[in-house]
């Protein structure tokens, strides 16, 4: 079996480095030349030996060394995710994400026995540049937008705050830890403690994706655990890369911190324009693909990595262009391509960011045999408690401040997972090994490797079990309804409506504003006349029906009630029902009956037109006034809007109730058409008044 595996290892053994991942120290010949060179002995000129017979059988392995070392590990890290998911019920105990970095473990371990040297390490260009992009740009293009957006400020606090409160308090602590042993720690100064501070504080998305979809936890923790780690990264490469420039200075001003601080604001905010900026001209683009659709889904790709790649050549964040730049895809890109071609998307999406993690995690196993260890057990420890206390402490204040400002707290339950859940990967990885040389490199690259194995094992392992022990909060498992969709939209229009009026400029307030400027310049730019829906309820179904056509991964099957008793729909009776429920959207979507919406009500004259918004900071006595007022304003016409009738002006308050009541006036005055109310909208007396039923769908035209 031994001289079976041999070869098959030292072959695969040479794939990182044809992949830049480690250099390669003899090339092969080029597979071109000619079969024999010598000189002649008289005069010294080249000749060529001629082959004595045609050969009916050759190997030329150095024409095809690069594919095919390449293919064999990735048909090694696919062979182990299937039996992975063969194993019966490893996969309820073991994450995926530990499996994989022991089949790396067993390959390194193998290579090694059988080479007698140090296996091939993960560089840091090859992961950042080949391997990371695509599970970022998976993350990114299915983002909840909803949840993430409206958990933007949590976020945000969790991983700009929360990463400095992590890389000052691990960097600073290491370094006391250095001074108190002094005899075998000395030579290791602050701004190294604080590099590797910042390295270390990497909460990694690819190991909380790995392990967080596996437990199905409810969409907000899962939003502020994902939302922070990858934009963790972020903070995380920026302070990296500063703390290094640090290190090559002759010596540190106030200065140099202050343009150091100017540097991660740029950092982070030109990441974001570049992807904005890609996603927009990859949407515009796509536009013009209706006659070529087969190549739509290559624009998603591209626009994408080159968003990418543009940030790390302008020495911006990637991870942040990346990821803004397929938000913002996601919202123009799947309107205006073909079902099929955003099922290409998906899929390829997943295949590709599923290889990508694969590899991370095997690599990861097979780079952690190594020569270069170097051991402390003052040093591994500490960073270890300090990893596990500085982040339980971080979450807990940093909570505490921000449940003041939300309406949904987040409770301990909650924040005790987010602590845990702080999962270090291949990121920490390799960022340690970018380092330049000292005499401590190799203990730090020894601790970085211990901090990774215990947060993916230990922590990783048991997180599943205490989520179900604590009770947290699962995820629901069924895609939402037309119907909650519907509501949950009408509830976004009712408070964003409320915050106008009482002048509370809340989140409601702007995505109201923004989507406005979405539908009136945006999608009329961006999305092709034929595929812009003229109904949000027919743009609301089509969205739900895509993503169940494409069957979304991290939405678990519905449970189906024991009690039900109906039998399930045949597919020729869904498509049934599909067909009648667009048409008849579609057919209410084009009956031309008056409309009214909260930005399209007509106002009368006699309301003050200079009003302006109120803020929080006006007195309580205007603002009941303003709401009384607009109050009786729509008590006036709240019969007028279920009417399908034409439209009459609304009554102002200050009119007397006695010029309400008044009969038919000579429609030749035009004020007093604006007093009156229509007279077949008058009550007669003594006579109870009729309930009329009826309904005005909201006409949606584009201006």
């Amino acid at each position: 079996m031994a001289a079976l595996w041999t070869p098959s290892l030292l072959l695969s053994a040479c794939l990182l480095g044809c992949l830049g991942l480690t250099p390669l120290t003899e090339l092969p010949q080029p597979h071109n030349q000619p079969t024999s060179l010598g000189f002649n002995s008289s005069d010294g000129s080249l000749f060529v030996d001629v082959p004595m017979a045609l050969r009916v059988f050759s190997v030329d392995y150095h024409h095809v060394q690069a594919p095919f070392e390449i293919v064999l590990w990735i048909m090694l890290a696919s062979l182990a995710k299937l039996g992975f998911h063969w194993s019966g019920r490893v996969p309820a105990v073991v994450p995926e994400s530990c499996l994989l970095i022991m089949v790396g473990l067993l390959v390194g371990g193998v290579i090694y026995g059988v080479r007698h040297s140090a296996p091939p390490t993960l560089s840091a260009d090859a992961f950042f540049l080949f391997l990371l992009p695509p599970i970022v740009l998976d993350a990114g293009y299915f983002l909840p937008g909803r949840l993430f957006f409206e958990n933007l400020g949590t976020i945000l606090w969790y991983a700009v705050l929360g990463t400095l409160w992590n890389v000052l308090g691990i960097g600073l602590s290491l370094y006391g830890v250095c001074v108190l042993a002094q005899s075998s720690l000395g030579d290791v100064s602050l701004l190294h403690c604080l590099l590797f501070g910042s390295l270390i504080a990497a909460v990694d998305p690819v190991a909380v994706l790995s392990v967080f979809q596996e437990m199905h936890v409810n969409e907000q923790l899962h939003i502020l655990v994902f939302g922070e780690s990858l934009l963790n990264d972020a903070v995380t490469v920026v302070l990296y890369k500063l703390f290094e420039s640090f290190l090559r200075l002759p010596s540190v001003s106030g200065l140099d911190v202050l343009l150091g601080g100017c540097r991660v604001v740029v950092v982070g905010l030109g990441g974001l324009f570049v992807g904005l900026f890609f996603g927009l001209v990859a949407a515009l683009t796509s536009r013009f693909t209706s006659r070529a659709q087969v190549i739509a889904p290559l624009f998603v790709f591209l626009y994408s990595y080159l968003s990418y790649l543009t940030s790390e050549m302008l020495h911006l964040s990637g991870i942040m262009a990346i990821v803004t730049c397929a938000v913002t895809m996601k919202q123009y890109v799947e309107a205006n391509v073909s079902e099929r071609s955003n099922t290409s998307i998906q899929y390829f999406l997943k295949m590709w960011s599923s290889v990508s993690e694969t590899l991370i995690f095997i690599f990861l196993g097979v780079s952690t045999i190594q020569d270069v260890h170097m051991w402390s057990w003052p040093f591994v420890c500490s960073t270890l408690l300090l990893c596990l206390v500085w982040r339980a402490t971080g979450v807990l204040l940093l909570t505490a401040v921000v449940n003041k400002l939300r309406r949904n707290a987040v409770t301990f339950r909650d924040q005790f997972i987010i602590a845990y859940g702080g999962l270090r990967g291949a990121i920490c990885f390799s960022l340690v090994f970018l380092i330049d040389d000292f005499p401590k490199k190799r203990l730090f690259i020894t601790t970085t490797i211990v901090v990774i194995l215990f947060t993916v094992f230990v922590q990783g392992m048991t997180i599943k079990p205490l989520v179900e022990l604590l009770d947290v909060k699962r995820k629901k498992r069924a895609l939402p309804t037309v119907s909650e969709e519907i509501h949950s939209r009408l509830i976004d229009l009712l408070l964003a409506g409320i915050e106008d009026v009482v002048g509370y400029w809340g989140q409601h307030y702007w995505k109201d504003k923004f989507e406005q400027f979405n539908r009136k310049y945006l999608r009329r730019f961006l999305i092709r006349e034929d595929h812009q829906a003229r109904s949000s309820i027919l743009r609301v179904y089509q969205e739900l029906e895509r993503r169940e056509q494409r069957g979304d991964e991290e939405a678990p099957p519905p449970l189906v009630d024991p009690r039900s008793h109906s039998r399930p729909l045949l597919p020729e009776e869904m498509d049934s029902i599909r067909r009648i429920l667009s048409r008849n959207l579609q057919n209410f979507n084009n009956k031309q009956t008056p409309a009214y919406s909260r930005h399209t009500l007509h106002q009368d004259a006699t309301i003050d037109k200079t009003r302006r918004p109120l803020h929080i900071q006006q007195s309580l006595g205007y603002t009941y006034n303003t709401i009384t007022h607009w109050s009786q304003v729509m008590n006036a016409s709240k019969h007028t809007v279920c009417s399908i009738s034409p439209r009459p002006t609304l009554q102002d308050s200050s009119v007397p109730a006695a010029s309400a009541q008044a009969g038919p006036v000579d429609p030749k005055s035009s004020a007093a058409r604006e007093d009156q109310v229509s007279p077949q909208h008058q009550v007669p007396v003594g006579r109870a008044p009729k309930k009329q039923l009826s309904f005005v769908l909201e006409n949606e035209k584009q201006q």
